[in-house]
């Protein structure tokens, strides 16, 4: 599903992380590592947020950098801590997203009302707390027809019905052939959250745990 070949990103001249070579089956997939491992530098180097070297390729068919419009609108990127213009609404950004990642009609009022984003979606970012971002992040994280979607942290700031509902949208999705990549420095032990595989990030490469 997911492959990095000669991957580098380095800040300033300072290698933050390296990976020589590495395959990633479709799935449901934990990305374990400290706080400052790294986690989140892989996370948007894959997405395409960040300039790196190497290659990273998505079905042997998309690169990240050889094919950046069919790679973008199959790799979505929820982040850990998300951050929108204060003037915004949860709607505006979900509406733009869902129209920028050719969503099907209804897809953005269903993910919304799913995970409760409804109840405030037409107040400014500015306004929510920390639980409402997540929720605003995880619903644009879903939008379209992706083939992998990575979640940072995706407990963070979440109550347990968010929670639940949240395993039960990535099974879902699951089952319609989307991947996943989940990271945390905690266990995921959610109901119907299964994992296939287990990968470490730590001293500055990716490995399987």
């Amino acid at each position: 599903m997911l492959e990095l070949r000669n991957f580098r990103k380095s800040y300033h001249g300072h290698l933050a992380l390296r990976v020589d070579s590495l395959r990633i089956p479709a799935g449901i997939h934990w990305i374990r590592g400290l706080n400052g491992s790294g986690k989140t530098t892989l996370f948007r180097s894959i997405a395409g947020m960040l300039p790196c070297e190497g290659e990273i390729w998505l079905d042997g068919k998309m690169e990240v950098s050889q094919n950046p419009v069919d790679y973008r609108l199959r790799v979505n990127y929820g982040e850990a801590e998300p951050a929108y213009p204060d003037f915004l609404s949860a709607r505006d950004l979900i509406q733009f997203v869902a129209k920028a990642k050719q969503a099907p009609p209804q897809q953005a009022a269903e993910l919304a009302e799913s995970l409760g984003v409804t109840i405030f979606w037409q107040n400014p970012f500015g306004s929510y707390s920390s639980g409402m971002r997540k929720k605003t992040a995880l619903a644009l994280a879903l939008l379209g027809h992706p083939r992998l979607v990575m979640l940072d942290e995706p407990l963070n700031a979440l109550d347990t019905a968010a929670t639940q509902r949240l395993a039960d949208l990535v099974r879902e999705c699951h089952a319609a052939g989307t991947s996943f990549l989940l990271s945390s420095h905690q266990e995921f032990s959610v109901e119907g959250w299964p994992i296939d595989g287990r990968y470490v990030v730590e001293s500055q490469t990716v490995r399987p745990a």
